[in-house]
């Protein structure tokens, strides 16, 4: 490679750097904080360890949804749009995990639940 060309590459890298850091600086949406308090409480293992069909559906729901969600960010053309993505993810993971509770609960099975006290 020839010097100049090198230095050109190097000169994009580092006038691109700043928006990357702007980008990065950006402050989080409260829809996505919401969403990502509801990532949190996704269900990792099958109530009362039953591997049922209500189980395989809530799996299959939940990642549908994601892909939903990065479908939705990627065709995002501004700020609302984004905001109307991550809260429509939120409230479709927690209707996903009600949905599937509410359906073990009627089986018998309750999700375990830890109480802390002093």
């Amino acid at each position: 490679m020839k010097h100049s060309t090198i230095f050109r590459l190097a000169l994009a890298g580092l006038l691109a750097a700043p928006a990357t850091v702007a980008l990065a600086a950006q402050p989080m949406m409260y829809e996505e904080s919401v969403a990502r308090h509801e990532e949190s409480r996704i269900i990792q293992s099958p109530i009362g360890g039953i591997e049922n069909s209500k189980w395989y559906d809530y799996r299959i729901n939940v990642t549908e949804t994601q892909k939903e969600l990065a479908s939705d960010l990627r065709h995002s053309t501004d700020i609302e749009d984004q905001r109307d993505a991550w809260g429509e993810y939120a409230h479709e993971l927690k209707d996903n995990r009600q949905h599937y509770v509410k359906a073990m609960e009627k089986k018998g099975y309750r999700v375990p639940r830890v109480y802390f006290e002093d």
